[in-house]
């Protein structure tokens, strides 16, 4: 069992993951109804999934992680479909967790035949990167606006739109779903001082994108 596989539950139950106005702008822009056809890139808890298939389209999702319950299992740097197999792809609140994001990227692209869709932690500052990391060894890292521009125009797609939303969460609730404690805890808490409100919430900044494939 993986890392991943243990926190299946908690990350299906987190109200991060499982609402708010980044879900229903991830929805919106993959324009969902019965005619199409999406693939939910690390689904995690499979909100994206949920949501998408209760607007009538048809889903396959994808998780390296078998706990996560996904329809296949793998990478997202190993997609296995053919080319343009889905109209559109997309990855909500994940990438930071890819090894080789940009083969990712390009992934994603490939079997998308016409948009891409992506939500992620928009990069903030080293402190937060060393915040994340010491929180959850899998991060790997948050990307700026322009490296996320960068990523998917060499994947061959032209950027439509972004977005951007401040999210709030929970500390401690935050800490819990990857059983940080500890001295690692009391380090990510002066890390993110500077972001912790007088609750006991600390926020940071999702960024969403949507891209097409270039004619």
């Amino acid at each position: 069992m993986n890392v991943w596989d243990t926190r299946a539950d908690a990350y299906r139950a987190s109200a991060d993951h499982r609402e708010g106005p980044d879900l229903d702008l991830v929805v919106e822009w993959c324009a969902p109804d019965p005619y199409v056809k999406a693939l939910d890139v690390a689904t995690g808890g499979g909100h994206v999934a949920r949501r998408l298939r209760e607007a009538g389209a048809t889903v396959t999702t994808l998780d390296p992680s078998p706990g996560m319950s996904p329809d296949v299992v793998a990478r997202a740097e190993d997609i296995p479909f053919d080319d343009g197999s889905f109209d559109v792809v997309v990855s909500r609140i994940a990438p930071h967790h890819f090894v080789d994001v940009e083969r990712a990227v390009r992934e994603m692209a490939r079997v998308s035949r016409d948009r891409v869709v992506v939500e992620d932690t928009l990069y903030a500052s080293e402190d937060v990167e060393t915040a994340e990391r010491l929180r959850d060894p899998t991060h790997v890292r948050s990307y700026s606006e322009q490296e996320w521009r960068r990523l998917l125009e060499r994947a061959g797609l032209e950027v439509e739109a972004v977005e951007t939303f401040e999210k709030e969460h929970p500390l401690d609730e935050w800490l819990a779903r990857t059983a940080c404690t500890g001295d690692e805890a009391d380090e990510v808490r002066r890390l993110l001082a500077d972001r912790t409100d007088e609750n006991g919430s600390w926020w940071d900044t999702k960024i969403i994108l949507k891209a097409r494939k270039k004619d």
